[in-house]
């Protein structure tokens, strides 16, 4: 038997006895985990909670201490786990062995029950406080926790008072209530019960001078007069009224009650142009069943979403699909909490409206808002009912609206995500994005038409790319092409194309239906300093963007960075699609950028834009001088802008994932960098991501990347600049098969080199030559270059180019038949790679060594060469090299004998090949598996 105690000092006991739960932030591990007990709290958020802003680098390892601790604490309570799953970590037990559920479980059923059992279960349930809890901690979390579950406290010990009042029992609520006033002098409810609970006591003229001193502190402190219950109650003990004295017959079964209730339908019509969302409609069915596995909780789901995505339409929809469901009725109310044209509906006001609508009379109607709620949840208590609060502005919003009926069922839609209804009340929450490709489309086809949308297919295309599955955009699009039918599509897809007059062209006149007038409540709602990131965020170059580049590009640590883009995650302006990468919805992306151009400066735009470039141009150097040590790539690049800080990377691995990664956004930071006139950026960009590329084989790419940087190097006019990026150019042509180019780029290389009589740089390029001849097919050629770049190699001090050149000079004297000259060579060059530690010449250079061993028919030598070979080049990630190797590997099984090992390897290296669009080795490998399959013969030719 195990008990969590959470309400006053956290404590925790198993089989009776008081168990060690260790020093203060260990247990505020544990309670951030009871809290959400059977729920996953991903770590990040863990640490929030436990440490918020004073998280140091090395609380994620300390976290991971503190549960391990728990976990032995608690070894002995069965039925008690801490797991790990792919959404965080959770605390597995039975919610009655905290105190906190305990409290709040019994809270429901008190007011959901008559006075009497309702008495009981109160009394209960503030039983079990024993204190304020969290008392000794300081974390932000923690703070509001404690807060709202005081104000829980506090409703719970006023809807108790109202029970003991009802049922004649104010004999021992005096003490508390004069307490409980003083450390609330503004609640009128408190006050009026005090009051009551005072003339009851034949204390009338205290009960009047009670009042006497609410109503001047509420006119001091706010103000304000009394409100009308608070005055129809003075009125009332200064003429005695009858009523209000104690009941003479049995306790009263419950709060006053209306007259028969109606059977409300106020859902309203079913959308029609609904599309799609099965599987969020399958998710929401799965939940309303769900309290019954449970055991009887309330169903509450809370729909998030951006605005324009969909969520009132896909609430709506289930709920008309589920009517048979809710036969006691249906209520609804929009309550504008993002709305263009007006304030957010109060609760009050929404209470009232659901009266109505189940058929309270205005005579029975009780003054007091606090009253309302309670008869609201009274008359729906037991009943098959669904409720849908619709645009709620936060998780207080709709908490307010909450029946206390297990038999109920609540849909919540938000733009806000709700954690805070997840958290106290154990709703299942739904993030809805834009529509998938078919279902956009299905959307777009019902506006205009089948025909219409069949006989113009990329015109279609082209719009909901525009929309960006935003099913208000399309929804707009397909109005505005509805209204001219005899228009073609392309003429609307046209207007669409230009991104500055996007938003524009998607307002249909009429705020609900206009696009922009949608975000812009959004964005209204946010803090300043929320509002700047999100402006910033939409200059960003690249479609996603990692913590530590938003970082740099906002000038804010990464904790506060984290906290702004989990708050603008929380609105659905910002998308996490994986943990520590942001996204903004196309259409949002505009609508931040149009506002930057709007709010933000020109020279905060054109210095964020300088941070965010030097953030990749740094980082990627750090990276590639990991990646490639050689002295020659050293770059002087200056310092940072302020504000910009580079992502440590510690090891090969590392880089290349952070590489991957960011690929497309370091090809964006170049863009970016041209539009911006910056040409030192332009080219450096160029340089420190080329060892990327080349091992990547993303040949397309290498070569822009070395076209735009080596126009750049023009621009700046110096010779050694220009140099490099033609030979680095030259190099990339030749390896994507365009060989005219790379002898021309290789040709200026040289040029420049000489005239900058740079001799190590001209080694270099006869390097790059050599390669050129080769991937014509003249190993001649090649070899006279590459003897020539040795011989220059020789006259510097890198070690490691003369190494590559030895290995150059090895593999074209064994591509001339040259085996012994070429194993000597190869043997030179491979001794220093592995001398200095460099894996990169030493994989290569086994590739070779393998080559003229198979050659020699020393098959189980290269097969050991092949094998080391690509295992080097798998674990570098250069996958360039790792598919040639393996096609070689496949060429050496086979003379092994080893038809299946020789195809697997085949198949392998095709794969690679495919992904890296080399289409003549992909046909040549093709070819070798077809002759296998067709006689088990091997066409001519080496791998």
């Amino acid at each position: 038997m195990v008990e969590f105690r959470l309400l006053g000092a956290m404590e925790a006991s198993v089989n009776g006895r008081p168990a060690d739960m260790g020093h203060t932030r260990q247990r505020c591990v544990l309670a951030a985990l009871l809290v959400d007990a059977n729920r996953a709290v991903p770590v990040d958020q863990l640490i929030d909670r436990v440490w918020g802003d004073r998280a140091a680098q090395r609380a994620r390892g300390t976290l991971y201490g503190y549960l391990s601790h728990l976990r032995r604490a608690l070894a002995a309570a069965e039925d008690v786990r801490i797991v790990r799953q792919p959404g965080g970590y959770v605390l597995e037990t039975d919610p009655e062995t905290v105190d906190l559920h305990r409290f709040r479980a019994l809270v429901v059923r008190a007011r959901a029950a008559d006075d009497e059992r309702a008495a009981a279960l109160m009394e209960q349930a503030l039983g079990l406080w024993r204190g304020e809890p969290f008392a000794s901690v300081d974390s932000p979390w923690f703070r509001d926790l404690r807060q709202t579950l005081e104000r829980e406290r506090f409703s719970a010990e006023l809807d108790s008072n109202d029970i003991a009042l009802r049922c004649g029992r104010h004999g021992g609520l005096l003490p508390g209530l004069v307490a409980r006033t003083e450390e609330h002098p503004l609640d009128e409810r408190l006050a009026g019960q005090l009051m009551l609970t005072l003339y009851r006591e034949g204390r009338s003229a205290d009960a009047l001078t009670h009042y006497r001193r609410t109503q001047r502190i509420l006119a001091g402190q706010l103000g304000i007069d009394p409100g009308a219950p608070l005055l129809q109650l003075h009125q009332r003990i200064l003429t005695g009224d009858p009523a209000l004295d104690v009941p003479k017959s049995a306790p009263a079964t419950g709060p006053p009650t209306a007259p028969p209730v109606l059977v409300p339908r106020q859902l309203p019509a079913c959308p029609r142009w609904f599309t799609g969302r099965d599987q969020q409609l399958a998710e929401l069915t799965k939940a309303v069943d769900l309290p019954g596995e449970l055991g009887g909780t309330m169903m509450i789901s809370a729909i998030g979403g951006s605005g324009g995505v969909g969520k009132t339409w896909l609430a709506v929809h289930w709920a008309h699909e589920n009517l048979d469901r809710f036969p006691d009725g249906q209520l609804y109310i929009d309550l504008r909490g993002f709305d263009p044209s007006g304030e957010p509906v109060a609760p009050a006001v929404a209470v009232r409206g659901f009266l109505d609508a189940l058929g309270v009379e205005s005579a029975a109607m009780p003054v007091d808002p606090q009253a309302q709620t309670g008869l609201y949840r009274s008359l729906v208590a037991d009943r098959r009912m669904l409720i849908v609060l619709d645009n709620a502005a936060d998780a207080e919003h709709a908490a307010a609206l909450l029946p206390g009926s297990a038999t109920c069922a609540v849909l919540v839609t938000s733009r806000r995500r709700l954690t805070g209804l997840a958290t106290a009340h154990g709703a299942h929450l739904m993030t809805l994005d834009g529509l998938a490709g078919p279902e956009a489309r299905e959307l777009l086809g019902r506006h205009v038409g089948g025909n219409r949308a069949s006989a113009e297919p990329e015109a279609v295309t082209a719009l909901l790319d525009h929309c960006a599955g935003l099913p208000l955009a399309i929804s707009i699009v397909g109005a505005r092409a509805a209204a001219h039918p005899h228009f073609p599509l392309a003429v609307l897809a046209e207007e669409l194309q230009d991104q500055s007059a996007r938003l524009d062209a998607l307002d249909a006149g009429d705020l609900a239906a206009n696009v922009r007038a949608v975000f812009a409540v959004s964005y209204r709602a946010l803090a300043p300093g929320t509002a700047e990131v999100f402006r910033l965020l939409g200059l960003a170059p690249a479609p996603e963007i990692g913590l530590a580049a938003a970082g740099s590009l906002v000038a804010r640590p990464a904790a506060a960075t984290r906290a702004v883009l989990r708050e603008l995650e929380t609105v659905h302006l910002v998308q996490q699609p994986v943990p520590g990468r942001y996204q903004l919805h196309d259409l949002v992306r505009l609508y931040a950028a149009e506002r930057a151009g709007d709010d933000q400066p020109a020279e905060s735009r054109r210095q964020a834009l300088r941070r965010l470039t030097d953030f990749y141009l740094h980082t990627a150097y750090a990276g590639d001088r990991i990646l490639g040590p050689f002295d020659h790539h050293s770059l002087e690049l200056g310092r940072p802008a302020e504000g910009s800080t580079a992502q440590p990377l510690p090891d090969q691995t590392a880089v290349m994932a952070w590489f991957r990664t960011e690929h497309a956004g370091l090809l964006a930071a170049q863009r970016l960098a041209v539009e911006q006139g910056w040409d030192v950026p332009v080219w450096q960009l160029a340089r420190v991501l080329d060892g990327f590329m080349w091992r990547q084989g993303r040949l397309h790419d290498h070569m822009a990347l070395w076209r735009t940087g080596l126009a750049a190097a023009e621009r700046l006019g110096e010779v050694s600049v220009r140099a490099w990026a033609h030979r680095r150019l030259a190099h990339a042509c030749a390896r994507a098969g365009d060989h005219d180019d790379a002898l021309e780029h290789a040709r200026l290389a040289l040029h420049s080199a000489e005239e900058a009589g740079d001799t190590a740089e001209q080694a270099r390029v006869h390097d790059v030559v050599a390669w050129a001849w080769a991937r014509r097919g003249d190993d001649r050629q090649a070899l006279a270059h590459v003897r020539h770049a040795l011989r220059l190699h020789r006259t510097g001090d890198d070690r490691l180019m003369e190494a590559s050149a030895l290995n150059g000079v090895g593999w074209y004297e064994a591509r001339l038949g040259d085996y012994e000259q070429a194993l000597a060579h190869c043997e030179e060059g491979l001794a220093i790679h592995r001398r200095h530690g460099f894996r990169d010449g030493e994989a290569c250079t086994l590739d070779s060594l393998g080559y003229i061993a198979h050659a020699a028919g020393r098959h189980a030598e290269a097969l050991a060469h092949y094998q080391r070979a690509r295992d080097l080049f798998h674990d570098l990630g250069n996958t360039y090299e790792e598919a040639n190797t393996l096609a070689n590997l496949g060429d050496v099984h086979l003379g092994l004998g080893r038809s299946d090992l020789a195809r697997r390897s085949w198949q392998r290296a095709t794969d690679l090949y495919r992904a890296q669009h080399r289409e003549k080795d992909v046909e040549r490998l093709t070819a070798k598996l077809d002759a296998r399959a067709a006689d088990g013969a091997v066409p001519p030719g080496d791998g």
